[in-house]
């Protein structure tokens, strides 16, 4: 009999271990911890959500730099026309989703152009092509230009690309009003003071 009653006894005890459940105490301490963890990790997720929309923006100004120097080597010319866009071969649409892309002429001396991409107005229609000044992405510009080697005195395409320091909503700049920076050489360059180079080493 006193065995049978032990066995009853841990039966009794394990079964009440088994009911029971959280605390009231414990259920908050990982509320808490799981807020926590999130108000951690929220911005650095959002940020990354810009950082992938602006990554198009890189890679197509940059597609948009290699081709008006192959442009230039085959036409002797660069395109400076949005109309004429197409001509570059790139494939690629002059609106997305996040921006909007173009061309237009440099204004230095010797030849340049200007690529640009601006942050799209997401309240108007893609194809109405309207930039956004109150964007939390970025803008990019790119400069390709005739310039000079120095050691042969042999002219070539040079190309550099530009991302704006300040997103457009806390006072950064669009790449269409981005002003073209050729030295006399014909090296082109961004402004340090509003714009990144990205370029890294030519």
């Amino acid at each position: 009999m006193k065995t049978d009653l032990k066995v009853k006894l841990l039966k009794h005890l394990s079964q009440k271990k088994q009911d029971e459940g959280f605390t009231l105490i414990e259920l908050l301490v990982v509320i808490i911890i799981i807020g926590i963890l999130s108000a951690i990790a929220l911005p650095s997720f959002l940020n990354q959500a810009n950082k992938a929309k602006q990554s198009e923006a890189k890679t197509y100004v940059g597609s948009m730099n290699r081709a008006q120097q192959a442009y230039f080597l085959e036409n002797n010319d660069f395109i400076i026309e949005n109309g004429d866009f197409g001509q570059l071969g790139l494939g690629i649409a002059t609106a997305t989703e996040n921006y909007i892309y173009g061309v237009k002429v440099g204004t230095a001396d010797p030849e340049s152009v200007n690529s640009y991409a601006d942050p799209r107005d997401t309240d108007t229609p893609i194809d109405s092509g309207t930039a956004d000044n109150d964007s939390s992405l970025k803008a990019y510009h790119g400069v390709t230009s005739v310039g000079e080697i120095e050691e042969t005195s042999e002219a070539t395409t040079l190309a550099v690309l530009c991302e704006s320091v300040k997103v457009t909503k806390f006072g950064g700049v669009l790449g269409s009003d981005a002003d073209v920076q050729v030295t006399d050489k014909g090296v082109p360059s961004c402004d340090g003071d509003i714009w990144k180079d990205l370029s890294g080493k030519r």
